[in-house]
């Protein structure tokens, strides 16, 4: 007989994430790859409009799949067969998921999508009844009012099979400010035992993952292009721009411990929430450079201008938002405070210089986080005198 799901110790020490969480997260990978080569896919072809609302819509969906189990796995994760049963089918969800992406992207048709979503709900439902089961008073409601609240918002999503294909996009906002509601209607009795240092680190793992996949989607696209091309001078400067931008990503990223400021369910989800456009912007710098490779070489049906675009305005959204959500709660000073959002309008800026926009972005890019580290250094050697 399974053990009761008992709420972990919110200040437990040493909490880090477990192989089965990094295990879930390697799913995520396949979702995401989908998601980024339609994106790049719509705007090669010269559909931006189709492309961006229907990645739009699709990240949100990944996204909220893998939060779903993270913040549930913070307060509950009891580890034993029947947690990594449950938890192993929510992965086959995010993998039916995944083979659904292309076929909702052509064709607007989510049955796929919405089976994958099916599996990972009903799991998902299915963990918070056992911690109902092993909880009582304010914390059994709540995980109730989640079980309850999972539920109406899968009823939800058969909008996106039943309706009109022009409904789509109103099902999804519609849908998706329900599956946003959950939690803090869920939690408005009591707070979840979700633990800060385990969710920051979740969140800095799967932006790992989201870089990975831009790395990986950049890499293809040189290669392909390299294959057909030997003009190594005109695939450099958009390689090196490309590094240069996700290093400078992963860096800006990781530069402060935001664990410390999350302390309260307010704080911790408007954080979390925010990290669809961190991850949504990170993602979208892959398709971008695939899309720069493409036009350097004339296989795209889009000038410099807007091919530079793809790269700069994802770029610098992941700036700025990175800098809103995570890394001002950090800053001192105005010096500091600025850094990111003036690096993220100089980023914007690149895009005039058409060919170079690339190599520009990440030249800026790198410039940010030399900046950054400075004024950091300045201002610790001045509270050591």
């Amino acid at each position: 007989m399974p053990v009761l799901m008992r709420a972990r110790l919110r200040d437990e020490e040493h909490r880090t994430a477990t192989p089965l969480e990094l295990f879930f997260d390697l799913c995520f990978v396949v979702a995401i790859a989908q998601a980024g080569r339609q994106l790049a896919h719509a705007l090669a072809e010269g559909h931006p409009g189709h492309g961006i609302s229907g990645y739009l819509m699709l990240f949100f969906a990944i996204w909220w799949a893998w939060m779903n189990f993270s913040w549930f796995a913070s307060a509950y994760d009891t580890d034993d067969a029947l947690y990594r049963v449950v938890t192993l089918v929510q992965m086959a969800g995010v993998l039916v998921l995944a083979a659904g992406v292309p076929r909702a992207f052509a064709q607007s048709d989510f049955t796929v999508i919405w089976f994958g979503y099916v599996l990972m709900r009903l799991a998902m439902v299915t963990q918070w009844l056992r911690a109902a089961r092993g909880s009582r008073g304010a914390e059994r409601r709540t995980a109730l009012r989640y079980a309850l609240g999972v539920t109406v918002c899968q009823v939800g999503w058969l909008g996106l099979l039943v309706l009109p294909k022009g409904d789509v996009p109103w099902v999804f906002v519609v849908v998706g400010l329900l599956e946003l509601a959950v939690p803090a209607l869920a939690e408005r009795e009591r707070q979840t035992a979700w633990h800060p240092h385990h969710i920051s680190e979740r969140y800095g793992l799967f932006t790992i993952i989201v870089l990975g996949e831009t790395i990986a989607a950049a890499t293809l696209a040189v290669q392909s292009a390299l294959d057909e091309n030997d003009e190594l001078s005109t695939l450099l400067p958009i390689a090196g721009g490309g590094l240069l931008l996700v290093f400078a990503a992963y860096w800006i990223y990781f530069a402060v411990p935001i664990h410390l400021h999350l302390r309260s369910n307010r704080q911790a989800f408007l954080w979390g929430y925010g990290h669809y456009l961190v991850f949504g912007s990170a993602a979208g710098v892959g398709a971008g450079i695939e899309i720069a490779v493409e036009e350097a070489f004339g296989k795209v049906h889009l000038s410099a201008f807007a091919a530079a675009a793809c790269v700069t305005v994802p770029a610098a959204l992941f700036m700025f938002t990175v800098w809103l959500i995570h890394s001002r709660h950090q800053k001192r000073g105005a010096a500091q405070q600025l850094v990111l959002p003036v690096s993220s309008v100089a980023v914007l800026a690149c895009t005039f210089a058409g060919h170079w926009a690339v190599l520009a972005a990440g030249l800026v890019a790198s410039a940010t986080v030399a900046t950054g580290v400075a004024l950091t250094t300045r201002q610790g050697t001045a509270l050591v005198e």
